[in-house]
């Protein structure tokens, strides 16, 4: 039953890294970049979600609600400024703007709300359920429903709306798309808008979890969203969420029967072995490139 109980703990885990890593491979599917601040975006929903807990008096899905539409606007407002202008040039450009967005972001929470962790309440306080002897509880069956049901909405939405086809069309080839009338810059910051606001679903999620938030709380957790991205196939939606949960299992089972600080050492290990068995990820295809 402990080894169940885990399996448990790691879909819990593994369903918040989905909805990160989703955003990840969305950004990448779509812009053909690596979206390393993304991490962060997560630290300030975390943040903006806590202030809503503390100044608005709204239901913790208002303030999920909430939290989401500020993070869109951050990662529209991002893409514009930092990345849109370098759009043209190098991916190594375009790499590095992303990292110096995410240290900006750190800094700047640290400036305004200094280095000490500030406790975030859990609003998914409830009874549970016990199925065969393994205790899931409230948090960790809402994590997961709201994980499927978002992963679903999004694959809907690419793949049914009018919207979705113009992103889809985006990311096979930006030229024949523009040449076809759909205007590229909005289906990127649509995109980037999506992935943010899931990252501010996840980091609800998440400090509920672990009920204490930093600055650098993001950087860590995107890390492992990232290698989730890459294992299921980056760019792939379905691949994110069966890599979050891989990411997630594998660290719960770590965690328990070797050792917690053998955690991220080994996940990135599986990385090196996924890559190295299939480059492309579990859902990813090969694709050639004439030089």
């Amino acid at each position: 039953m402990d080894f169940a109980q885990q399996l448990v703990n790691g879909v819990q885990i593994g369903s918040v890294y989905a909805l990160v890593a989703i955003g990840y491979t969305m950004v990448y599917g779509i812009a053909k970049m690596i979206n390393f601040a993304h991490g962060d975006i997560i630290m300030v929903g975390s943040y903006v979600a806590l202030l809503f807990f503390q100044s608005s008096g709204l239901p913790v899905w208002g303030v999920i609600a909430a939290t989401a539409t500020v993070s869109a606007v951050l990662g529209v407002t991002i893409e514009r400024l930092a990345y849109k202008p370098l759009r043209g040039g190098s991916r190594m450009s375009a790499l590095i703007t992303t990292i110096g967005v995410s240290l900006m972001l750190q800094n700047g929470f640290l400036l305004i709300f200094g280095s000490s962790p500030k406790p975030f309440p859990n609003h998914f306080t409830g009874e549970g359920f016990t199925l065969g002897g393994v205790t899931v509880s409230r948090l960790t069956a809402i994590t997961l429903v709201v994980t499927v049901v978002l992963m679903v909405l999004l694959t809907l939405f690419v793949n049914r709306t009018r919207v979705g086809k113009a992103m889809r069309a985006v990311s096979e080839d930006q030229g024949a798309a523009q040449l076809m009338g759909i205007n590229i810059d909005t289906s990127i910051s649509i995109t980037f808008a999506i992935g943010s606001a899931l990252a501010a679903v996840a980091a609800v999620l998440y400090s509920s979890t672990y009920p204490l938030i930093n600055p650098y709380m993001g950087s860590m957790l995107g890390l492992r969203a990232f290698i989730a991205a890459v294992i299921g196939g980056i760019g792939v939606i379905p691949g994110a969420m069966i890599g979050g949960f891989i990411i997630g299992i594998a660290e719960a089972l770590i965690k328990r029967y070797i050792s917690s600080a053998m955690a991220d050492a080994i996940v990135f290990a599986l990385l090196i072995i996924v890559l190295l068995v299939k480059p492309s990820g579990l859902l990813g295809r090969n694709e050639r490139e004439k030089v």
